[in-house]
């Protein structure tokens, strides 16, 4: 994204992510596709990625899109659920466990060792298979101290660049694999406090004698992938669809943990921000992203989302994004001071 992010709502730099409920540019067709409408479109996303005048790349439509048009979707790069989470919602897709979760392990031996990633689980056999390479390295390892230091920092993008590291070991994804995102610019501040969270990963994995698979795993490493989510990340969330559920919420809303967790997407992180509540929207369904139409659209139009709540006033939104993002919005809502 160049600033750019998502509403229903993307997350911020600072602590308040966009938020989505649960309920990329064309020549990277393996994370995502076109899902079709009440005529069953088939064929490659109705857009394409470009420069735009003033706010770096775009998402343009390639033909004229219906209001109520199912996009595109896609699917995560990285992500990781909540820590107060990770008995209830799935380690791979983040949707809820709908049983009595049995943990990773298939053996008693194996259920020990999954302790080490306090006790995480799968919804099914598919996120357990999808998990699988990158989940070796991670069950292998004691995280017990990272994960205590990420939850009393109140701490949750360092949990993906974990996450990420353990996929570029494994080999489930390659070391530059978030490089095309737009990095956030982090204050001198940030990047000295980056020093104790960073030496607990590596730490960590040294402990699992990973030192020739871990050369990759330097400061700067850390850094540049620890910018690029922060400003990328989306909050994800469950509708909840039962008094249970609701109470199970709140419980996690107290405990800082509203979000089930947080998940970064290619294509999604290429739109450009409006304020317009009416411009068009992305949810999620677990982890998987979609982008639906909420009006027409002219074919060459640019499409956007919104990365906050866009009940705030002018002067709120200003200060989010300016602080957030990193950019003053100019969009016809606020150009007017609504």
């Amino acid at each position: 994204m160049f600033a750019s992010g998502a509403a229903l709502f993307r997350r911020r730099a600072s602590s308040a992510m966009r938020r989505c409920s649960v309920s990329d540019a064309p020549s990277w067709p393996a994370r995502f596709s076109s899902s079709a409408t009440a005529s069953e479109r088939t064929g490659p996303p109705p857009i394409r990625v470009s420069l735009t005048e003033s706010a770096g790349r775009g998402v343009f439509a390639t033909r004229e899109i219906a209001a109520g048009e199912l996009i595109h979707s896609a699917n995560p790069l990285v992500v990781h659920p909540s820590l107060s989470l990770l008995d209830k919602v799935c380690y791979c897709c983040l949707g809820r466990l709908h049983e009595a979760p049995s943990p990773l392990g298939s053996s008693a031996a194996e259920e020990n060792d999954s302790s080490k990633t306090a006790a995480s689980y799968f919804c099914s056999e598919s996120c357990r298979e999808q998990s699988k390479v990158f989940f070796e390295i991670e069950r292998r390892l004691d995280w017990s101290s990272f994960h205590q230091y990420c939850g009393l920092k109140r701490l949750k993008y360092p949990l993906m660049v974990k996450r990420l590291a353990c996929m570029v070991i494994s080999g489930a994804a390659s070391i530059d694999s978030l490089d095309i995102l737009q990095p956030a610019s982090l204050h001198p501040e940030i990047l000295a406090e980056m020093d104790e969270e960073f030496q607990l990963l590596e730490d960590t994995f040294q402990s699992g004698q990973f030192k020739n698979d871990m050369t990759f795993l330097t400061k700067e490493w850390y850094i540049n992938a620890l910018a690029r989510i922060r400003i990328n990340a989306f909050r994800i969330e469950l509708v909840a669809r039962s008094y249970e559920e609701m109470l199970s919420s709140a419980v996690a809303f107290i405990a800082v943990d509203a979000a089930v967790g947080n998940a970064v997407y290619m294509l999604p992180s290429f739109y450009n921000h409006d304020c317009d509540p009416n411009t068009h929207t992305i949810w999620i369904d677990n982890a998987n992203a979609k982008l639906k139409a909420l009006r027409h659209i002219e074919e060459g139009e640019e499409l956007r989302i919104c990365y906050i709540d866009t009940s705030m006033g002018f002067e709120a939104r200003q200060k989010i994004l300016g602080e957030g993002f990193g950019f003053q919005c100019r969009c016809l809502r606020c150009l007017s001071h609504e």
